[in-house]
């Protein structure tokens, strides 16, 4: 799916930095105190309360092709799962036991999992999703069975080792090295790694990434494929959520980011002053990501996906993707033999 650059109003925390920013238009704001108020804005906004959260602490189109990092050898298709079923098992009978589906979302990246500040309630098209398994498991619709979880890009996998959450629905990529520590859902959506600049730069695309300061989430894909493509690590900027990127880049200190090309777009909408490059590096799949081995719970996962695919998916992409990223349909899934 090619990115598009939106028109949308900017949500209103990045409105607000953009336009100190633009206020005192001196590199970095001009100054150490300048930049303790943009951190201080960044912290406010990504540590807003969650509604319904538990009380327990939180962790903290194609364009030119590129090569990927390589595959564990012994991985040859990450995206395969297990057969969908709603048979149940001890996984599921303990979450209908509390009563409740505990979810890791991010509630910092607009269009997926992002607080609506008008009505405080947390939107975005991972989070239909959350709701919807959250239905299917728990045989109620009542939105408040299901419990958001904000966790950072680099804490996903150790939510889900530790119990914190029951799953994990964050634009998380199915890689090979992620099946060996966590079970995925089959993939519910397609994307790959894009670049996003301000307006009017000179960066044409990953191969012209190299002399310029970059923004990665990290524990993200992007941050692994600018190593994988000897990108300095003097001019890699690493912070722990996407949305911190954006204020790098706002405030002038780093000159791109590399994300998924559908963050990236949603990124975009918050601020029309930045684009998306059409240069992609390979498909990636979002899945749903589950504790290793808690199989009931990955095949109730999949036969919701199954069902989301023929009702759901397209409503709630045209909802809040399509503006953005054009047209689009889920991905197929993939079972394991």
């Amino acid at each position: 799916m090619r990115q598009r650059n939106s028109t949308s109003a900017p949500v209103p925390h990045a409105a607000r930095i953009r336009a100190m920013a633009r206020a005192s238009r001196l590199r970095g704001w001009g100054g150490v105190a300048a930049m303790a108020l943009a951190c201080a804005l960044t912290a406010l906004f990504t540590l807003l309360p969650l509604h319904r959260v538990s009380d327990r602490p939180d962790t903290g189109g194609r364009g030119v092709a590129h090569a990927t990092p390589a595959a564990a050898p012994d991985c040859k298709d990450p995206e395969a799962s297990l057969k969908p079923s709603g048979a149940g098992g001890a996984t599921i009978e303990a979450i209908k036991k509390k009563g409740k589906l505990v979810v890791g979302i991010d509630q910092n990246s607009y269009r997926w999992g992002y607080r609506n500040p008008n009505t405080g309630e947390l939107e975005g098209f991972d989070i239909d999703l959350a709701k919807r398994i959250a239905a299917a498991i728990l045989d109620d619709p009542d939105p408040s069975k299901v419990v958001f979880r904000a966790v950072p890009t680099q804490e996903r996998i150790p939510a889900i080792d530790s119990g914190q959450v029951d799953m994990v629905v964050r634009t998380m990529t199915i890689n090979c090295d992620r099946i060996k520590q966590v079970d995925f859902s089959t993939a519910y959506f397609e994307t790959s790694q894009q670049v996003l600049v301000p307006q009017g730069s000179k960066i044409e695309g990953f191969d012209t990434l190299k002399g310029h300061k970059v923004c990665v989430a990290s524990g993200s894909i992007a941050e692994e494929a600018l190593k994988s493509q000897g990108h300095p690590a003097e001019d890699t900027i690493t912070v722990a959520n996407q949305l911190d990127c954006l204020v790098r880049l706002q405030l002038d200190e780093a000159e791109a980011v590399v994300t998924d090309g559908a963050l990236a777009a949603g990124q975009a909408a918050q601020d029309p002053t930045v684009k998306v490059l059409e240069d992609t590096l390979d498909p990636e799949y979002y899945g749903v990501a589950m504790k290793k081995g808690a199989d009931d719970l990955v095949r109730q996962v999949n036969q919701v996906l199954e069902d989301y695919r023929d009702d759901g998916w397209q409503q709630s992409y045209d909802k809040w993707l399509a503006a953005d990223l054009g047209k689009g349909s889920p991905p197929a899934p993939k079972y394991k033999d």
